[in-house]
């Protein structure tokens, strides 16, 4: 009872030490309030214990737990959860990464969502999921699109085919950002701002010449 209450105690250091605590010494009476406290945990250290916490325990407790997180109406209780559940890494979670959590309209969710696929997908899916993810070109700040584009990365060789086709797209924007992605697959040390960048110039160039 006394690291329950420390779970959910007003200093975040208590919080954290209650974490590594139940970590260090996993009891599956903790998964309920484990996954219940990542669900309005707001300090990320704190989140991240709770997560470790959780990957202590047997994937067949945490896992379905995680599971039914997915479908809950608060953000960083899905977040969260996929976030877990990446770490934990049980094939039996990618069913649960549906297209509705890739294209989850919170762009929290939808990043973590993208790095669990990644991380469950199954052999013989990977090209499923490339084009899927490739949906989302051009979606929302610097930290997303460098998100998506680092999940498309993951996934190898086998992302050239969506890479192309959103190269050509009419939307500048797409195709920036398709280009960008492109050359971290070909230069995974390359800057992703030069990525950008250069790109963008790409772009523009093309631009030109077509008008020309």
């Amino acid at each position: 009872m006394r690291l329950l209450d420390a779970l959910a105690a007003g200093n975040s250091s208590t919080r954290l030490e209650a974490a590594l605590a139940v970590g260090t010494h996993p009891d599956p009476g903790f998964v309920d309030a484990l996954v219940e406290r990542c669900a309005i945990e707001p300090d990320f250290f704190v989140r991240d214990m709770l997560t470790w916490a959780l990957t202590r325990l047997p994937s067949e407790i945490t896992v379905p737990k995680l599971r039914a997180e997915l479908g809950s109406e608060h953000a960083q209780a899905r977040s969260q959860a996929l976030h877990s559940l990446s770490k934990i890494r049980d094939p039996n979670a990618w069913s649960a990464i549906t297209r509705s959590l890739l294209r989850d309209a919170d762009d929290e969710v939808a990043r973590s969502a993208w790095r669990a696929a990644v991380v469950l997908v199954p052999d013989g899916e990977q090209e499923g999921l490339a084009a899927e993810l490739a949906m989302q070109f051009g979606r929302g700040d610097r930290e997303v699109r460098l998100s998506l584009s680092r999940a498309l990365v993951a996934l190898g060789d086998v992302v050239e085919p969506v890479l192309r086709t959103a190269m050509a797209s009419h939307d500048p924007t797409v195709r920036a950002h398709a280009s960008a992605t492109e050359r971290l697959l070909r230069d995974p040390d390359a800057g992703f701002e030069l990525a950008v960048v250069e790109a963008r110039r790409v772009v523009a160039l093309g631009a030109e010449t077509t008008a020309c």
